[in-house]
């Protein structure tokens, strides 16, 4: 697995990342955690070096799992978690609220190092921007960790071109996470530029579209109730048969280059930036393979500009987010 850096910091990961969300977490009931150690360590065997939780995926229970698993490869792993939530203190298992208190980001941070079994938390993630908190204070909270040697790197997710700018301006900013991919092209207007002027590295999380870029799903797919994707505009029977056209064109490309539909999404997003990392999440090891071999698919610039040209022209329906959760993101 080749390795990528994450802007101008030095922190060096695999190209491809992996998202361990969904074994515990918004896709359906938690995975068999012995299946899903033994997956993450097989991710580990083939080069995967890139690994992403956070305290509220369960809650606590995803953290866990991964410094289970991990807890013996820690030389070979990055670990990323990330705080902001305010959970419900009778242990329910939805978040209330955001809280990036600094009093509150130190108490998460103490519980993340715990659960993941480590001294030191690699990349540390503001979950999404607190209004209530001002970004400088944020990032001051997080310095101040580094400082004590419990943080190695800042980053934050789905924030505003402006929010990372004033918070790279207290503590310089590794990577920012947010939605990004074929369906999903809302960075490219102006999170993209400045994360390129400013030296950081930019994180997609679900850049198979939740799964649709693998082609397996169309309007007669049924979500779980416990699977929140039940939930999206984008995944009503409606948006996933009005969508399929994005599939035809990567169906139409993974044939030409001899891939799967969901190489072809990862590959593409790989060809963006040199700084990108995906984190493709997955709770099968074939998938697991499948996203891996996304690494030795190359395009030349006249496939990336067909690809640009016909993708331009497609339009996707529906929002990603219900209005609440849209609101909590380009803040």
């Amino acid at each position: 697995m080749q390795k990528r850096k994450l802007g101008k910091s030095g922190l060096e990961v695999s190209a491809i990342g992996l998202g361990c969300m969904g074994m515990s977490f918004s896709y359906g009931p938690p995975k068999d955690k012995q299946e899903m150690i033994s997956l993450l360590r097989s991710a580990v065997e083939r080069g995967v070096t890139f690994f992403d939780t956070a305290e509220v995926y369960g809650p606590f229970i995803n953290e866990e799992l991964v410094g289970e698993a991990l807890s013996g490869l820690r030389e070979k792993v990055v670990i990323a978690t990330k705080f902001g939530f305010k959970l419900d203190p009778n242990g329910g298992p939805k978040w209330i609220g955001l809280d990036s208190r600094p009093e509150h980001i130190k108490q998460a941070v103490e519980g993340s190092l715990k659960r993941l079994k480590v001294q030191t938390i690699d990349l540390l993630y503001q979950h999404r921007v607190d209004p209530n908190v001002p970004i400088e204070d944020v990032a001051g909270a997080v310095k101040e960790l580094i400082q004590a040697g419990k943080v190695k790197h800042f980053g934050l997710s789905e924030a505003a071109a402006k929010t990372i700018r004033r918070a790279h301006a207290v503590q310089p900013v590794t990577a920012l996470q947010s939605e990004y991919s074929l369906w999903t092209r809302t960075p490219e207007k102006e999170v993209i530029p400045t994360l390129e002027e400013l030296g950081i590295g930019f994180v997609p999380y679900s850049p198979l579209g939740k799964g649709f870029l693998t082609g397996k799903m169309n309007e007669n797919t049924k979500f779980d109730s416990s699977d929140f994707r039940s939930t999206l505009p984008r995944f009503t029977p409606e948006a996933l048969k009005a969508n399929q056209t994005l599939i035809e064109l990567l169906n139409n490309i993974a044939e030409k280059k001899k891939a799967t539909p969901a190489q072809i999404a990862l590959a593409w997003l790989l060809a963006q930036k040199p700084w990108i990392v995906p984190i493709p999440g997955t709770t099968k090891l074939h998938r697991l393979e499948e996203n891996i071999g996304a690494a030795d698919v190359k395009f030349t610039p006249d496939e990336l500009r067909e690809i640009e040209n016909a993708s331009s022209k497609i339009k996707v329906q529906g929002a990603r987010y219900p209005e609440k959760l849209e609101k909590m993101t380009g803040r």
